[in-house]
């Protein structure tokens, strides 16, 4: 087994949380809001929602909780920003996973051009 694919492998039980806690759309939405480089605060992050402070702050626990988010006080507020980090490992993840679905249909290709 590849290097690579033991490191997938092994890693697997990191990814589940990860693709759970963005299985939302309250929290993708918050992702993208993030994703801009801004530090945000949850008033900020819930303007425009239609969501209240508890339901933003309970979505970003959740993102915080898997290592996606980071949270720093500036004075009273409290600042919340993407963690890129997680989707390094979640990129490297997909790729994996593609490629193995490339090799199989390279090999269903074959498999189907051998039998005409």
């Amino acid at each position: 087994m590849p290097a690579t694919h033991r490191n997938v492998v092994a890693r697997l039980e990191n990814y589940a949380p990860l693709f759970a806690a963005l299985g939302d759309a309250t929290r993708l939405s918050i992702v993208s809001q993030l994703a801009h480089g801004q530090a945000r605060s949850i008033s900020q992050l819930t303007k425009g929602s239609g969501l209240t402070r508890q339901a933003v702050t309970k979505h970003l626990r959740v993102l915080e909780n898997v290592g996606l988010v980071r949270s720093n006080y500036s004075g009273r507020e409290n600042l919340f920003e993407l963690d890129m980090r997680p989707f390094k490992d979640i990129t490297e993840y997909l790729e994996f996973v593609s490629s193995r679905w490339d090799q199989a249909l390279a090999r269903l290709k074959s498999f189907v051009e051998q039998e005409r």
